[in-house]
């Protein structure tokens, strides 16, 4: 049994790492969907600290990505030289911070940012606490448009260009590599990047779900009073969830704006948010395998479709936009999934046990 499972990890691993060198014969684009999906999976991850283990409906989680990514944006990027000249002054050669120095302060701002929407709200459950988070999100990509006058520093709805791409130990990830005469493409490169973040992410986020302060986050999801009477101090694991939950959003975002080389507020909208949540609830809440699942469906699918929506627009005579169509699609296997498989497609297996014993 022992040797089935590590067989299985092994051929999983070397899955994985040669992936992203079979897709890229058939064109940089498939990678680049996996390197999507990959950055939804870190997203997935945090919230499901915050929503699965906890219980706390977030629905502003967009706003941490938008954090770590304008961190990096404003700190890979020559805008701030351009704006404060006694910067420029300080920095001649322009501001191009280590990755290694960006990423801590990313998740760092970002965790700060995710105590701060769990202070007002340890009172609230449900509904309310959903609406409150709701409009912490939406003030957050406000911020960002008007952020412009009368001091410009986010460069408002124009967004930030000209970011540094990621570079690890000397290797520029915005340039393809050429191993002899073998050559790896740039969004290969940070595939591999993404892939060991994730890996690390979903190593925490396992240690934390069976670790004392995981199992006080699941009693507070279940019965928030029964909890408290207990003795746990609900405060503070709410404000360690939303903060913890919050760091992975702020390295996803960092990781974006690398990636991108431009980010804009119009990337961390509500519908941004809303796909996050229903990645976490349409995999299976709580439950590490099915979150990751959840992701990879909903990031990698509308991209797949492409390709479907194509020809089904040329049936309907070019009447119905092809956007449209992948949203259609999307939405109705959404339907049918949640009313086939209600608790996810992939639920723990633990979750529920107390009502099938009975």
């Amino acid at each position: 049994m022992k040797m089935n499972k590590t067989l299985q990890f092994t051929l999983i691993g070397v899955g994985l790492l040669i992936l992203p060198l079979v897709l890229q014969s058939f064109g940089n684009a498939w990678v680049r969907i996996a390197d999507m999906a990959l950055l939804y999976i870190l997203l997935a991850i945090g919230l499901n600290i915050v929503v699965g283990y906890a219980g706390l409906l977030d629905l502003g989680y967009v706003a941490f990505f938008a954090v770590g990514a304008y961190m990096y944006g404003l700190l890979s990027s020559p805008h701030l030289i351009s704006t404060f000249t006694t910067l420029a002054s300080t920095f001649p050669g322009g501001l191009h911070m280590s990755i290694w120095l960006i990423l801590p302060l990313a998740a760092a701002l970002a965790g700060l940012f995710g105590m701060l929407l769990g202070a007002p709200t340890l009172k609230l459950r449900g509904d309310y606490l959903a609406i409150v988070t709701l409009g912490f999100g939406e003030i957050i990509r406000v911020f960002l448009n008007n952020l412009d006058h009368p001091v410009n520093i986010t460069n408002g709805p124009k967004g930030l260009s000209q970011i540094d791409p990621i570079s690890i130990f000397g290797v520029n990830l915005g340039q393809k590599l050429m191993i002899g005469d073998y050559e790896i493409a740039s969004v290969s490169l940070y595939y591999y990047l993404f892939l060991s973040l994730v890996l690390m992410a979903v190593l925490i986020s396992h240690r934390l779900e069976v670790s004392r302060i995981g199992r006080a986050w699941m009693a507070i999801r279940e019965d928030e009073v029964a909890a408290k009477a207990m003795g746990l101090n609900t405060r503070n694991l709410k404000l360690l969830a939303f903060g913890m939950g919050a760091t992975f959003g702020g390295v996803s975002g960092a990781m974006f704006a690398g990636f991108q080389g431009f980010i804009s507020p119009e990337s961390f909208s509500l519908m941004e948010s809303v796909m996050i949540v229903a990645m976490v609830v349409l995999g299976g809440l709580g439950y590490l395998p099915g979150v990751i699942l959840g992701a990879i469906l909903l990031s990698a699918l509308p991209e797949v479709l492409r390709y479907v929506a194509g020809p089904l627009q040329e049936m309907t005579g070019g009447r119905l936009d092809a956007a449209i169509l992948r949203q259609l699609l999307v939405a109705l296997a959404m339907i049918v999934i949640m009313l086939m498989r209600p608790r996810g497609l992939w639920p723990s297996p633990e979750h529920g046990k107390s009502l099938t014993t009975k």
